[in-house]
């Protein structure tokens, strides 16, 4: 939590998954793993926070990479529609964190999508949940080439928003990505029940 939570933040900056939807990479590994050599829980592997990912979150290869490489690991011999479509599909609301993004953007507070992710996955979103339209602005790692804690994507998320230091709420459910932003003296707050989460925003934008 920043020392400087006094300030009245002009921003709010989630990261999306585990804060505003929940995923689930074990959803993907069973819609493909029939179509290859590995069963379920060898596909999750391959799939989930594996170095490929990180490859491909982080802008070092594009979707026709990436899923090249998942087919010749894996044995996968579905189509790249498929392949898009099953691993895409692996999120779900948060409902109490939508409806605080919803009530944000009523009252008119800047809101900001701040994510490790890829092409795939927010094209998946973008189709699947209306709110995530209605954000102010959106900074992904595979766009930036940079993966959160990496101090290129902080800056990147500065200079989208005009604002810098504890002029910036950063929501994240990871320690180190958190401690990332209040190095640079943001206010944080470590995300993990809705229940604290909700109030804390409220009692800093007052």
């Amino acid at each position: 939590m920043s020392s400087s939570a006094t300030v009245r933040p002009q921003a709010v900056v989630f990261d999306l998954g585990k804060v505003l939807l929940d995923f689930d990479y074990r959803i993907a590994a069973r819609a493909l793993a029939p179509q290859s050599r590995f069963d379920a829980e060898q596909f999750k592997r391959v799939l989930d926070q594996s170095p490929l990912l990180h490859r491909y979150e982080s802008g070092g290869i594009g979707t026709a990479d990436f899923f090249a490489e998942v087919c010749q690991l894996t044995g996968y011999h579905g189509s790249l529609a498929d392949f898009r479509a099953a691993f895409g599909d692996i999120f779900a609301e948060i409902p109490a964190m939508v409806e605080l993004h919803r009530q944000l953007r009523e009252r008119g507070v800047p809101t900001f999508i701040f994510s490790n992710t890829n092409e795939i996955a927010v094209g998946h979103v973008r189709q699947r949940f209306p709110f995530f339209n209605g954000l102010t602005g959106y900074i992904f790692s595979h766009e930036v080439g940079c993966m959160k804690p990496g101090a290129r994507i902080y800056a990147a998320i500065e200079e989208i928003t005009g604002r810098t230091g504890a002029e910036l709420l950063y929501l994240d459910d990871r320690e180190e990505n958190i401690a990332a932003g209040a190095a640079r003296e943001w206010q944080t707050i470590l995300h993990h029940d809705p229940a604290v989460t909700v109030p804390d925003v409220w009692r800093r934008l007052g």
